[in-house]
């Protein structure tokens, strides 16, 4: 509903809509239920009056669209968030990249449903939780030096999150995290941390072996995945091997260090939810998108764990360098 939102005030019984399209405003001195429509929708005479009555206005109401994500919709975004959650090519990179693609062809900008991104990041939380079961149970038993890298690794992407989420005005939030051209130059930056940490000699040591300086380090790391364009996966694991860790121990600490950051962005955007007080998104719908960022998502982790025991990560250098470059390149001299 980008760019036509209605607000509308009903005394008595109120119509049966989005509790997003409403405003806590009334026409003093009408008997009837009426409606306030704060801006008129195209299709609507610029003439029309401000308040009317809900047997006229819900003819008008009807032909503004609410937005609800079909199967084939969800299922398309549950695919894409299950892959690029895992393999290091910035998930939120790709999304600003793609919205801004659609807009250029004159298509509007993919609608951010709270309740649709919850849902596909809890399948994605799903598959490391169900892949890394043994560990996840060792750390919560016995394994408290690693609960505290996990904890004291968390802490920047956290306090860095809730600021830009809670501190930063939505304007500004937009400008950094929908940035296409930063998106463009974070890109190779990623490549060149996958290139880099690739040919750096394998590590002797495991992640239990982990200092709290060494993990705090490694969540450096993944706060600059705040950034789009910036791989979460990728800095984590490239940080891990730069720090001596072997291969599969840098991966296995990564994806730990994944658990609270994903959760902590589903809680960020539950509460969000929660404010809006609106979900439009039918229960099924958000059961299949579930269901397959699950799915998706542990087949993507499973295919970068082969990838990282083979030292290739630097393959996605190859393509996120030249994307990069063609991103920049698209902003500068034809935005």
């Amino acid at each position: 509903m980008s760019g036509h939102m209605i607000g509308m005030s009903v005394r008595n019984e109120p119509p049966r809509l989005s509790p997003a399209h409403i405003d806590r405003q009334a026409c003093s001195g009408d008997k009837e239920p009426i409606v306030v429509v704060k801006h008129i929708h195209p299709a609507m005479p610029s003439s029309a009056a401000a308040c009317y009555p809900i047997t006229f206005a819900s003819p008008i109401l009807s032909m503004i669209p609410t937005p609800v994500m079909s199967p084939f919709e969800i299922c398309i975004l549950a695919i894409i968030q299950g892959l690029t959650e895992f393999l290091p090519v910035s998930s939120s990179g790709h999304l600003v990249v793609a919205n801004a693609v659609l807009e250029s062809l004159g298509h509007p900008p993919t609608e951010d449903l709270v309740e649709v991104n919850i849902v596909l990041h809890l399948g994605t939380l799903l598959a490391i939780l169900v892949h890394y079961r043994r560990e996840v149970f060792r750390m919560l038993r016995s394994d408290w030096h690693v609960a505290a890298c996990i904890v004291i690794g968390t802490i920047p992407a956290a306090v860095l999150g809730v600021l830009i989420k809670k501190g930063l005005p939505d304007e500004l939030q937009a400008r950094v995290l929908e940035n296409v051209l930063l998106a463009g130059c974070m890109f190779p930056i990623t490549a060149a941390l996958l290139w880099f940490a690739t040919r750096h000699k394998d590590g002797e040591s495991d992640y239990p072996q982990l200092s709290f300086g060494t993990a705090f380090g490694i969540g450096v790391a993944q706060a600059m995945a705040l950034l789009p364009g910036i791989s979460r996966s990728g800095s984590t694991i490239a940080a891990g091997l730069l720090t001596g860790l072997r291969r599969e121990s840098a991966a296995t600490f990564a994806f730990l260090l994944a658990i609270p950051a994903i959760a902590g962005a589903g809680v960020l955007e539950g509460i969000d939810m929660l404010e809006a007080e609106s979900s439009t998104t039918p229960a099924v719908t958000l059961l299949l998108g579930f269901v397959v960022s699950f799915l998706v998502g542990w087949g993507a982790l499973l295919l970068l764990i082969r990838f990282v025991r083979q030292g290739k990560l630097s393959l996605f250098s190859y393509y996120l360098l030249p994307l990069g470059i063609v991103v920049v390149a698209w902003q500068l001299w034809f935005s």
